[in-house]
């Protein structure tokens, strides 16, 4: 994660972490350990905050150089396990090859293919960078 991006955009803006706090519906000391570093921001609110700033989810996470504009999107837990299976088959990469290299159970890989469950920030990065594709695109809001 870019921690100068996010304190640039939130500074640029002329806005206090607990502006962005109320923004993403969180504590300023919760936004705070995102911005510092010491706890990666849960996909949800990453959305949240590419959607306030019009922003690529690629710029704010350091995955970019460039500023993209995006536009507002929800997130689909569907589609992005659908996008996750698609990287996955590509690759030719098992559930479990998959597993191993985020380092948690198959049955993570099975609930997140499957959008019963979101997948992580930590791991959706992780993958994004293995497979060189844009957390834009995983997380829908490329194509």
């Amino acid at each position: 994660m870019n921690l100068e991006r996010l304190i640039n955009l939130r500074e640029d803006n002329d806005l206090l972490q607990n502006d962005i706090g109320e923004i993403l519906n969180v504590t300023q000391s919760n936004y705070s350990r995102w911005e510092t570093g010491k706890e990666i921001i849960p996909l949800r609110k990453l959305n949240m905050l590419c959607n306030y700033f019009k922003v690529s989810a690629d710029y704010i996470m350091g995955l970019s150089k460039e500023n993209k504009k995006a536009n507002n999107i929800e997130l689909n837990a569907v589609e992005i396990g659908r996008r996750i299976r698609d990287i996955r088959i590509k690759n030719k990469v098992t559930q479990i090859e998959l597993s191993e290299l985020l380092n948690t159970s198959q049955s993570t890989i099975s609930a997140y293919e499957s959008g019963k469950t979101l997948i992580l920030t930590a791991f959706a990065l992780q993958i994004c960078k293995t497979y060189n594709v844009s957390l834009d695109y995983l997380m829908g809001r490329a194509k």
